[in-house]
């Protein structure tokens, strides 16, 4: 059974190394390593910003994310390569969801690489819309879709 819990600060190694080994798929495609390959994970861990999911003392995936005002965002969905395909990154990013609902939040946000076809077209399936497209200020030559998901049906307000 697969158990979402917060990732406290000895999970570091582990988020470290799912990420690494999650994002590394990319780099062909890049010629770069993603965001979350370079980023230090610690702060996000200590505000409480980073999900695991775990099967037992094993940890399968994480998502990151940054609260915002009235959104949350989701920083990086990272799943280990040897459970990819077991729905386990559309459970943290659910879980994410209902958190940021909780939270009292209207949206969830996220940015990826107009190269990623593959996580584009999942956050599609799970109901993100893409808002527009924008060049990467950090990396020239490069795109970054900007996508969306309500929380809360605003017909209903």
């Amino acid at each position: 059974m697969i158990e979402i819990r917060e990732a406290n600060p000895e999970d570091l190694p582990v988020v470290h190394s799912i990420t690494q080994k999650a994002y590394a798929v990319w780099l062909p495609v890049l010629g770069y390593p993603p965001q979350p390959m370079t980023d230090d994970h610690g702060p996000r861990i200590e505000r409480g910003d980073v999900l695991l999911a775990c099967e037992g003392e094993s940890v399968l995936g994480l998502v990151a994310i940054e609260r915002g005002d009235d959104h949350h965002l989701i920083f990086s969905v990272a799943v280990h390569p040897d459970n990819a395909g077991k729905g386990i990154g559309p459970s943290l990013i659910a879980e994410a969801e209902h958190r940021a609902r909780l939270a009292g939040k209207a949206l969830m946000t996220l940015y990826t690489n107009a190269l990623m076809n593959r996580n584009i077209a999942l956050y599609q399936k799970l109901g993100y819309r893409e808002t527009g497209r924008r060049p990467n200020t950090a990396r020239p030559g490069f795109t970054i879709v900007d996508m969306e998901k309500a929380l809360i049906d605003s017909s209903n307000r």
